[in-house]
């Protein structure tokens, strides 16, 4: 009787956001074979590409880039650039289909779920998306002896807070669309880019004078440059409290645009 009469309080108390969040797991029961296959196959075939295969040549004609190997200075970039690429993906057509598509979010309204529940609930699926994601790749990285020090394991929260920092802006952006053509405009103008020239297979130094203020100023770069230092073992506290505020700060503000554009569009 005693564990009878606890068990709806403890329901009661449970945040309503955790509701939306079940709704995304179970969801993701019917799809978690191939998103954990392509999670285990897109670092060990960007590394064996990038890091080995054209490592290999940078390697005997450069000797070393950053003062590590080519492998070890690509590793950690492409762990945060594949941070960025799976916030962007679950929060630009995912969201689009909640609202117009599936209208998974009106039916979730339609229970005691408000909106500020709805958009919790997605965000911290994708923060969990990108745990398992991140974590995945940074166990790679580790395989092929890149994990220099204890500081590395850091590496999966600074993955997961770069993911963020793109996450809620995007999401925020998607509520307001009414088809899904500004995602292809996303991708092609934003995330390519970016892949391209925030640092991930070359440091920015290298980049024309004027455009390496303009990288220095990407979110990607400052997610890069942290899991970079914690993999590798050189991270400073004054420069890695830069890229967390500067993550955080974007992360944070596109949250606060999250909750303007969601209660616009779903709050007829």
């Amino acid at each position: 009787m005693a564990l009878a009469t606890r068990a709806p309080s403890a329901r009661r108390t449970r945040p309503l956001w955790v509701r939306s969040l079940g709704y995304w797991v179970f969801q993701y029961k019917r799809t978690w074979r191939s998103s954990l296959s392509t999670s285990v196959l897109e670092p060990l075939l960007y590394l064996a590409a990038m890091g080995i295969g054209l490592g290999t040549l940078v390697d005997r004609h450069v000797h070393q880039v950053g003062g590590v190997s080519y492998l070890a200075f690509v590793g950690p970039g492409l762990l945060a650039s594949a941070a960025m690429q799976v916030a962007v993906s679950e929060a630009s057509y995912p969201v689009m289909g909640a609202i117009k598509w599936v209208k998974t979010y009106l039916a979730m309204l339609a229970t005691p779920l408000r909106v500020i529940d709805v958009l919790r609930g997605h965000v911290a699926w994708i923060a969990l998306r990108l745990t398992l994601a991140t974590g995945i790749f940074l166990g790679i990285l580790a395989a092929f002896g890149l994990a220099r020090s204890w500081e590395a394991a850091l590496a999966l929260p600074a993955g997961v807070l770069t993911g963020l920092a793109f996450c809620a802006p995007v999401a925020a952006f998607a509520a307001t669309r009414e088809n899904d053509v500004a995602f292809s405009v996303i991708y092609r103008f934003g995330v390519v880019p970016l892949f391209l020239f925030s640092g991930v297979f070359f440091p920015i130094t290298m980049l024309p004078g004027w455009l390496q203020p303009v990288a220095w100023a990407t979110p990607l770069f400052h997610g890069v440059a942290l899991c970079r230092s914690l993999v590798l073992g050189d991270a400073t506290l004054g420069i890695s409290v830069v890229h967390v505020a500067y993550l955080v700060a974007l992360g944070a503000g596109g949250y606060a645009a999250a909750r303007v554009t969601y209660r616009r569009r779903l709050v007829q």
